[in-house]
């Protein structure tokens, strides 16, 4: 079964970096597209950033453009967040999802998530 496990979530200061990764097994992961998505107390989920199958094309949000960047080493089936200037308001538990092909739709796969904590 596809399993998804996230790593590198902590406690930083604001303006600090964190690099989430999240490793893949049970899928031909070079099929699948993978996205970051978190989830803060008391609000949505919302999306992050996206990868295509192959890297060639990412999307990141608005709030977290320039700050944040996704990629993916298809040989060790991982996908990775980098974060930068982090903010208190990037606070939440981080997952990692993965949707075969496109990556926009609904994703079926999920980890665990990663808990990130940004103080001020």
């Amino acid at each position: 079964q596809v399993q998804l496990v996230e790593s590198g979530g902590g406690l930083v200061q604001s303006g600090g970096s964190l690099r989430l990764s999240c490793s893949a097994s049970g899928l031909t992961f070079s099929r699948y597209a993978m996205g970051w998505f978190r989830q803060a107390p008391g609000k949505e989920r919302e999306s992050v950033a996206r990868i295509s199958t192959i890297g060639a094309m990412t999307a990141v949000l608005d709030s977290v453009k320039g700050r944040f960047t996704i990629s993916r080493d298809n040989a060790k089936n991982t996908v990775y967040l980098q974060m930068n200037s982090l903010q208190p308001e990037d606070t939440a538990v981080y997952y990692c999802a993965a949707r075969e092909g496109s990556s926009y739709g609904q994703y079926p796969y999920w980890g665990q998530g990663t808990q990130v904590t940004v103080s001020s």
